[in-house]
């Protein structure tokens, strides 16, 4: 898997922190840089853990499924895309109760146990990618600290815009992330199959 490909993983797992990093910014008055360096550390550093930790329970079992690898990677992108595409779909309230919870905490002072739970709620799709980048044979370094470098960098991208914009582009992240996990997870297969 190449950088190009990791690039787009990165932007696509990042789409949630990127929506709740724009609610973080929505009740701050006036942006607080230190606020929206450690909103942005966060669900970076959580960006760049979870997939570790999939890829290390993903090499565990790497020999018994071999033969079937890339079906398993097809089908986790396209379920994790195909649900960030159906709950902005469905517009669920969900989301915007973590949108609710989060600005409100925003204002003045963070939360750091919120932001920890926020942070993990937003970061499960890159658990199931790390799987994945495990049967791929994805060279992890590299993998991790790009995506957690995207997400820290959307992320803190998401605390001025929601400052500036508010909530209006929040459901377009989650829709365009959601596509490209989908597109990534057809492409790998069409590779496998030798199709592409």
């Amino acid at each position: 898997m190449g950088y190009l490909e990791l690039l787009l993983i990165g932007v696509g797992l990042a789409m949630d922190a990127f929506a709740v990093s724009i609610c973080k910014g929505l009740n701050m008055k006036t942006i607080n840089k230190k606020h929206c360096f450690i909103i942005a550390l966060f669900f970076g550093g959580f960006q760049a853990l979870m997939p570790f930790i999939g890829w290390l329970a993903g090499i565990q079992f790497e020999h018994y499924i071999k033969a079937f690898d890339h079906w398993i990677a097809f089908v986790l992108l396209v379920v994790i895309g195909g649900h960030m595409v159906v709950e902005v779909l469905r517009g669920e309230d969900e989301e915007d109760e973590v949108c609710l919870c989060a600005a409100e905490a925003a204002e003045e002072h963070l939360d750091i146990k919120e932001l920890f739970l926020l942070a993990i709620a937003t970061s499960i799709d890159a658990l199931a990618v790390g799987v994945t980048f495990a049967f791929l044979q994805v060279n992890i370094v590299p993998a991790i600290i790009i995506i957690g470098s995207v997400t820290f960098v959307i992320s803190a991208a998401g605390v001025f815009i929601g400052n500036i914009f508010g909530s209006k582009y929040k459901s377009r992240a989650e829709l365009a992330g959601g596509i490209i996990l989908i597109l990534l997870g057809i492409k790998i297969l069409l590779e496998h199959l030798g199709i592409v």
